[in-house]
């Protein structure tokens, strides 16, 4: 891995660097201007067949950097062996431990993330399912649409503003700090269950810091942003989930890992919580799955983070990381291998 700049750009001796992303999903991560930056300085190997490890083991020799996406192959071992001179793993997206092994990491190569990139239109759904849950939007579009009368579409249980309304975040991550920002924009009271989150940083966000029990029997909506971790596997199971009031609702934008789906199922269908849902357990979700049916849930098909900015943003932040490499600066989004190891 070097640690100084690499020589200047030119002809045949520019570094190589291979971009394992779909031409529709290329299209929308690097703009012109991003990608012809990246190419003034680098060789790009485009890999259409991203999924294909053997285009990818045959890509990889002589390359300095590998800029992967959703479905990418996961870098291991074999393909190691062959990236004689790798220094830079550079994921798209934010989950990286689904693309790269802890031998990344012994062998000294780098990995980025985009997550950054992701938060700001990931809080934004999440705001707009906490604004459709309490005026119970979701169960009026739905009547409506499956024919019930005027009359009976327009029963609801009670609906209630965001202004004052109890709102709590579980996580003050990258994507729950910035729903915390939004929710308290307009005017909600906002508290926040994180065992890493202290008094002082709590005060600089404008919120209560409360046990995870306490939490979820004072929040009218509850907005899931935890990491996946083996401490947060199913963190809200049925217990957990019973001590939410009545009426109260579920945001998940984050992990379907998070929340155990079937005792989330159990509450909804007995119509005591509603939920809005962009993250689950099977993915894509089966037609037949007892979720869509459902009038008291919202469900949008992983596309929190699906944004024509934040596409942008995501190539832009890779890119970006590939020439800091080569100008022998450190990362700005650095994946350590301790992180990867918690992380699912």
């Amino acid at each position: 891995m070097t640690g100084s700049a690499e020589p200047p750009a030119g002809g045949a001796g520019r570094p190589r660097v291979v971009v394992s992303v779909p031409p529709p999903l290329r299209a929308q991560l690097f703009s012109p201007a991003v990608w012809d930056r990246l190419a003034a300085r680098t060789e790009p190997v485009v890999l259409d067949g991203h999924t294909d490890r053997d285009a990818l083991a045959a890509a990889l020799p002589g390359a300095r950097a590998l800029i992967t996406s959703w479905g990418s192959p996961r870098v291991d071992a074999g393909l190691l062996d062959v990236a004689d001179r790798l220094a830079l793993v550079a994921h798209t997206g934010s989950a990286v431990a689904p693309y790269v092994t802890e031998e990344v990491f012994r062998r000294g190569v780098r990995v980025t993330q985009a997550g950054d990139a992701m938060a700001r239109p990931v809080a934004e759904v999440a705001l707009a399912f906490t604004l459709s849950l309490l005026h119970r939007v979701h169960r009026f579009d739905h009547a409506l649409r499956t024919g019930a009368d005027w009359d009976t579409a327009s029963a609801a249980p009670p609906r209630h503003e965001v202004h004052g309304s109890g709102i709590g975040v579980i996580g003050a991550s990258r994507t729950g700090r910035a729903y915390i920002a939004l929710a308290r924009a307009v005017g909600a009271r906002v508290s926040v269950a994180d065992p890493y989150l202290d008094a002082a940083d709590a005060e600089k966000l404008g919120v209560r810091l409360l046990p995870l029990e306490e939490l979820l029997e004072r929040s009218r909506i509850v907005a899931v942003h935890a990491p996946a971790t083996e401490e947060t596997r199913h963190l809200l199971g049925a217990r957990r989930l019973a001590l939410m009031p009545d009426g109260a609702g579920l945001v998940n934008t984050a992990r379907s890992w998070l929340v155990d789906e079937d005792a989330l199922l159990a509450e909804v269908r007995s119509g005591r919580l509603d939920a809005a849902i962009d993250v689950f357990d099977a993915e894509p979700l089966p037609v037949g799955h007892p979720l869509r049916a459902l009038p008291n849930v919202l469900l949008t098909p992983h596309q929190a983070a699906g944004t024509v900015e934040c596409r942008l943003r995501m190539g832009a932040s890779a890119a970006d990381e590939v020439l800091r490499l080569l100008d022998g600066k450190p990362p700005l989004h650095a994946v350590s291998a301790r992180a990867l190891a918690r992380l699912h």
